[in-house]
Formats: C-alpha cells, structure tokens, sequence
C-alpha cells in the first residue's frame, strides 16, 4: 500500500482542517467581542488582536474530536475567568502634552464629520492617557494599591537610570475596527516602556492585587470607542470606517514625556478637567523647567488661593485686635484732643 494520499485525499483534508480552523477563530472572536463590549467603560490596554491559530501549509491529518472538545473548554475557562476579572482601578500615564491632544482633537472632529453619529464615541477632553496596567480592587484593597504604587517608583527609576523616557505617538489604527487609538511609534522607548508594565504588574501582584490577568501590554492612545455608545449598533454603525482616519495613518502627533503615573478608578466620577479619578500619584524624574501640566497649575491654583484666604483672615484678625488693645495709639490721641480742648474752654 502506497504510504503517499492522493491529491483528492489531501484536498479533503485541507477542507476539513480549514473548517476546523475557521470554527477555532470565531470563538476566539466571540470571546474577544464579548471582552470588549464588556459593561465597565474600562480602558482597553490589553487587548491582543492576533489570531488565535493560523493555518499552516502542512495539513493536520490526526487532529482528533477530542483536541477540538479540549479548545472549547479553554474558551469557557476564559471566558468565566474574565467575568470573575472585572477590572475596576488602572494605573495611567496621563498625556498633557498639547500638541498631541490637540492633534488627536483634529483627528476625532475629522471623523465626526465623515459620521457625525460617531461625536458621543469620542474620549473626552483630560481623558487622553496610555494605560499601564488594570487591576481588581475592592475597598479594603486600594490602600494597598496605593503602597503598590509607591513601591513602583525606585523601581522605575532603576529602569530609566535618570534618563527622560520619550514617548512618540505616530499614526492611527484600530482593534479589530471596534477602538480606534493613535499608536506608539516603535524605537528605543519601547523597551524600558514594557520593562515598567512588567515592574508594575509584577509589583502589584507581589501584593495579591489581581492585576494584569492573562493580558499581554499593548500601549496605545485611545480616542474613540463604539461601545461607549450602545445604540449605534442598532442603528446600523457597527464598525470604525478606516476612511474615515486614513489621512492620518502616518500622521505624527508628537511627544510626552513620561511624568506621572496615576492610580485612576474607572468606575467613580471622573475630575471636573474630564480626566479620572486619582487615589494616588508618583511623579518620575523631573521636567527641567518645563511647562507644568494642567494637574500641576490646579495644584499651584489652589495652594495661591488658599495663601490669599490665609493672609487676608490673618490681617483682619490683627486690625480686629489693635482696635481693641488699651493703649492703642489712636485713643492717645483721642484722649489728648480731649484734654487739649478742656484746657482751652477753661481760659475762655
């Protein structure tokens, strides 16, 4: 018996190994859907679009029920293990840099528009940040967020040796055309960049902080999101149009300087400047007389407030007090025009 199949044999079994893989991809699409439409508005740091499988030129010929029975179960772990893993807390880079935000607001007016449907799709204004890495945090939890959040810092700056690290952003594209982000551009940063997300994920689960589960670091700017807006599914929006961005697929928004690293919530009422609400923040390096950012004017707003106020009750306070004090000088002087006038009604 010849020990070769025949080119029918063959093509029977390339069909069926591409069925068995088409059948593979879309449960990983369902499962990376059903991720993504996710009800917590939570920042999309970690989604990976790779494929799952991909078909090779040698044909499977002993793929057997039971390894296809054993992938659908990995699927269900997966996906009772993310509905077990609803993250609530993240830590973001904020970017403050002007020209990158007023770039990426150029960009959303240019898609809203081509589809005005898409404006309440937009990330807000003070939004703007890079997540570094999301976690599950319950009440009694985030204080130790917090301690996790400090002890990252030395190891920071061990990663970044009193080096700035520059962070440019060039381009735009989208996860599977759900989430549309103005990407990374590669180069050096790159790798003290993913060296901090695996310090911090390393960090913060030292502290049994479920953080950073089964979710690779893909670092992006997010500026649009469909599932931020339900009804645009039923109305028959059901993708991001790569037209709408393609004139500015090489398009160089700018730089941000790594600053700041912030332990934000996704879930409690974001800042009145649009940006999230902070439990804790480490400052990196120092910008060298830069421009502060607008955390920082608020910070320095309220410190010169709270100085005037000061000194204004103080000085009240004082004139309150000499008014009173015996022995003030305007009542010896009061008393001595007293006395002067007596004086002069006695001679007459």
């Amino acid at each position: 018996m010849c020990s070769c199949m025949c080119p029918k044999v063959k093509e029977e079994v390339n069909s069926s190994e591409c069925e068995n893989m088409a059948g593979r991809k879309k449960m990983s699409e369902e499962f990376e859907a059903n991720t993504m439409d996710s009800p917590v508005d939570m920042p999309l740091a970690t989604i990976d679009i790779k494929d799952d499988c991909g078909i090779t030129d040698v044909p499977q010929v002993n793929l057997e029920r039971s390894e296809e029975n054993e992938y659908k179960d990995q699927i269900k772990k997966k996906k009772k293990k993310y509905k077990d893993y609803q993250p609530n807390y993240f830590l973001s880079i904020p970017i403050t840099n002007k020209e990158v935000t007023k770039g990426i607001k150029i960009l959303q007016n240019a898609v809203i528009q081509q589809d005005k449907r898409l404006a309440k799709a937009m990330t807000g204004d003070g939004s703007f940040h890079i997540t570094l890495l999301v976690m599950k945090l319950n009440d009694d939890e985030v204080n130790i967020g917090i301690d996790a959040l400090l002890e990252l810092k030395p190891f920071i700056e061990e990663i970044l040796q009193g080096k700035h690290l520059i962070l440019p952003f060039e381009g735009v594209d989208t996860f599977r055309n759900q989430v549309g982000f103005v990407k990374l551009a590669e180069g050096d940063h790159m790798n003290p960049l993913l060296e901090i997300a695996e310090a911090a994920k390393r960090t913060f689960q030292e502290k049994g902080i479920l953080a950073g589960e089964s979710r690779s670091f893909k670092p992006h700017l997010t500026f649009m999101k469909l599932s931020q807006v339900p009804w645009l599914r039923k109305v028959g929006v059901k993708e991001i149009d790569p037209k709408f961005y393609e004139k500015f697929i090489s398009h160089r928004f700018g730089e941000e300087m790594l600053h700041r690293i912030d332990l934000c919530s996704m879930l409690k009422k974001k800042q009145s400047n649009g940006y999230y609400h902070c439990e804790s923040s480490i400052v990196i390096g120092d910008k060298n007389g830069g421009e502060p950012d607008d955390a920082e004017l608020v910070k320095l707003s309220k410190r010169l407030v709270e100085n005037a106020v000061l000194k204004a009750v103080q000085q009240y306070l004082e004139e309150t007090q000499n008014k009173h004090k015996p022995g003030d000088g305007s009542t010896v002087k009061t008393e001595e025009a007293d006395r002067n006038g007596t004086d002069n009604d006695n001679r007459k």
